[in-house]
């Protein structure tokens, strides 16, 4: 048929060029509402456009809808997305179903109380569409010629739409604003989420498809959060009065008129590509940062320091009379030394593995994560210097008075304490907030992602919009490094704790293979956790040296490759021979390396699988094939450190976290010195200082063990044992 003898109505266009089919009829379909998740923006609009000349009604506020259009296939991402929108809902069973009515409203009544209305669009009125909308022969307008031929480049996309316009403009003169509650209340127990695929095969075949064929989740509605505002039309948005042929006139109804989609998308795909080109990677930290800050402020778990003074009330330790009495005449044990004495360094103390305030602690433990995920550093040390004390006090703590007489406790952990205490579960509010704060519980999973700190958790949230490893594996595969995309891999296997056992077999192994490559006088030492007397490990670090410093010169990209051989390494992430570049000296104290950190030794960090296994519990699908290894991954770092800085390395890396922080402070204040896992230099020289004897042979250490005592004796620090270096 020629396209001038077929009336516009009969013949509308999508976005994309393809005409609409005119036999798909969603007008009786509940109010729905498109996710924008995973979805170009120019792609969003013509589904909506779609949707809207089908007769379906469309709502921006997903409060609204009971059928919700997304990109996604899971259901615990199809719930969360609910959650997102203040949307609060439990789970249904596909059994359930049929105890609930939700089905297509039926034909409509074709009055013009109850046609839905077209969903509000941003807009932008011209002269020519008013004129147009206040016409009173509708065929006229599905005819009219498109307009002016002299036109710009940039008005050519709006002007190709004009006859769309023109027929949405009458169209929607005609139409009255859809009763929202009719549609809910045919429907109000359940909300459904179904995959964009339904959408696009009832476009391509014509009609409506069976949604159970598209459904993802279905949720009993409980309640509606009322506090979350309503997405607010943008500036672009012009209210304008419609009053047309065969409706009631309402002059104060307002309605929204469309522009162009094309001309729509056009402008908000230049102005998205225009906003992220050329962005310094400063600005994108404050804007990751400000996103994070808007999110968890004012929350009981954040710190108070940016809130406002004059209008935030300080926390106070409320008690009563004969509470305070019996805290004033309780016995209180002897105050430690270390106490007494204001040693503020955890380094100056024993810290034991196990501690009478652990249950405590655990509580401040989650806050300090909570803190670390949200960008605040200074809480995350504050939090980490009182958990360290509280770790080393020997008794249990019995009142707040106690709390506020440790180093690096103030009247902050003290009401959290007395909130514990109090508690009848003893439970702290702040850390109940936290494991039910569903951006936290996000951050958290992409935490505990080998490879991802922090600051790309926080990225991978704001920024790239991911909410779960499906996310990332779906969307962002390419983008990631290596390290991220095996930590994605192995996700699970990572997460599962390394008992000691598995740990001294490791250890054996990469023992055996260094001295066949060098000879028998190479040590390994198992160091961090595993040291310290944990009775599990999330990994295995191992330190390997030699008394003679040509042979540990490159030795850790020999191990390796020589493990890779057999197959106990299946992946090497990173292999760092920074210490044998520089001749295998202890760290410039002036360095160009920004951020050097406290280790700079040579280093590999691989992944570790056990190639014993007894093929009898694995089914062969096929003759031939190779049977699958079913042992899990682990991580395996290996250190190689020269023997003249040995117990530098050992010391560093056997303390917990809080302690090797205070071993480099204390060196720092009190002595004046950089200590680094490769040695220790003098600040104002940057001569490096021979700590463990090695310049003298009569004096030089002849094990590692003494070596370590020699760096504790040479700080002034009396020698702490590996389980009493447990600060976390």
């Amino acid at each position: 048929m020629d396209d001038q003898a077929c009336p516009l109505s009969n013949r509308v266009v999508k976005p994309n060029g393809s005409p609409i089919p005119p036999g798909l009829d969603l007008n009786t379909f509940p109010i729905i509402y498109v996710l924008p998740t995973h979805i170009d923006v120019a792609e969003l609009h013509a589904m909506e456009h779609q949707l809207t000349e089908s007769g379906a009604a469309l709502t921006y506020d997903i409060c609204e809808a009971r059928l919700v259009l997304g990109n996604i296939s899971k259901p615990r991402r199809a719930k969360f997305e609910l959650q997102a929108g203040r949307v609060r809902c439990k789970d249904v069973h596909p059994a359930d179903l049929a105890t609930f009515k939700f089905e297509p409203l039926g034909p409509m009544n074709q009055t013009n109380e109850e046609l839905p209305t077209r969903k509000r669009r941003k807009v932008q009125v011209t002269d020519s569409q008013s004129t147009t909308s206040e016409s009173t022969d509708p065929e006229a307008q599905d005819n009219s010629p498109p307009g002016p031929e002299t036109e710009t480049e940039d008005d050519g996309v709006q002007a190709s739409q004009s006859s769309v316009l023109t027929a949405l403009s009458s169209q929607s003169a005609k139409l009255q604003p859809h009763s929202v509650s009719r549609r809910k209340e045919e429907c109000p127990d359940l909300i459904k989420v179904i995959n964009l695929d339904w959408l696009r095969d009832s476009l391509r075949l014509g009609e409506a498809q069976d949604i159970r064929s598209y459904l993802i989740y279905v949720g009993q509605l409980l309640s509606i959060d009322k506090e979350s505002p309503s997405p607010k039309p943008s500036e672009e948005t012009v209210p304008q009065k419609m009053v047309g042929p065969g409706s009631r006139e309402e002059p104060n109804r307002e309605l929204y008129q469309p522009m162009g989609i094309l001309a729509r998308a056009k402008a908000e795909t230049a102005q998205k590509v225009n906003s992220k080109a050329h962005v310094p990677l400063a600005a994108k930290r404050d804007r990751i940062a400000n996103a994070a800050k808007r999110d968890f402020a004012n929350r009981s778990f954040t710190s108070t320091t940016s809130r406002d003074p004059l209008t935030h009330r300080p926390h106070l330790i409320h008690q009563s009379t004969s509470e305070y009495e019996e805290s004033a005449t309780q016995h209180l044990p002897p105050l430690p030394e270390w106490i007494t004495q204001k040693q503020i360094y955890a380094c100056q103390r024993a810290t034991p593995l196990t501690s009478p305030n652990d249950a405590f602690i655990a509580q401040l433990k989650e806050i300090k994560l909570a803190r670390l995920l949200t960008n605040d550093d200074i809480g995350v040390r504050a939090y980490s210097t009182s958990i360290a004390s509280l770790a080393a006090y020997p008794y249990r703590v019995q009142s707040s008075n106690e709390i506020l007489a440790l180093p690096g406790c103030d009247q902050k952990i003290a009401h959290l304490f007395h909130e514990w205490q109090t508690s009848p579960d003893h439970r702290i509010q702040a850390v109940e907030d936290i494991e039910n704060d569903p951006a936290l519980k996000v951050l958290a999973l992409f935490h505990d992602i080998w490879g991802v700190g922090a600051t790309t958790a926080r990225e991978f949230y704001y920024d790239r919009k991911w909410h779960d490893l499906d996310d990332i594996v779906e969307f962002g595969w390419n983008i990631l490094s290596r390290v991220q995309q095996i930590g994605i891999k192995y996700y699970d296997d990572f997460l599962l704790k390394i008992p000691r056992a598995e740990v001294e077999t490791i250890a054996g192994i990469v023992e055996r293979h260094a001295r066949n490559l060098i000879d028998d006088e190479i040590v390994c030492v198992i160091v961090g956790g595993y040291r310290r007397g944990k009775a599990e490990s999330g990994d295995v670090d191992l330190i390997l040296s030699h008394p003679k410093q040509s042979a540990t010169a490159g030795l850790v990209d020999q191990v390796v490759q020589s493990l890779e051989k057999e197959g106990w390494v299946t992946h090497t992430l990173t292999l760092n021979l920074t210490n044998t570049k520089r001749g295998q000296e202890t760290l410039p104290y002036v360095t160009s390396t920004k951020g050097a950190g406290f280790d700079t030794l040579d280093k590999a960090l691989v992944v570790w699988q056990d190639q014993a296994f007894s093929g009898q519990r694995i089914i062969q699908d096929a003759p031939g094939e190779k049977l699958k290894n079913p042992n899990p991954h682990r991580r395996v770092d290996i250190i190689v450190s020269p023997w003249r800085t040995i117990g530098c390395a050992v010391a560093g890396w056997t303390s917990g976290t809080t302690f090797q922080r205070d071993l480099r402070r204390y060196a720092k204040k009190v002595k004046g010195w950089k200590f680094d896992s490769s040695g220790i230099r003098e600040r104002g020289s940057g001569k490096w200082i021979d700590v463990e004897g090695w310049l003298d042979p009569e004096t030089r250490c002849t094990n590692w063990e003494e070596a370590e005592k020699k760096v504790f004796e040479s700080l002034g620090l009396e020698y702490r044992e590996p389980q009493d270096r447990c600060t976390g």
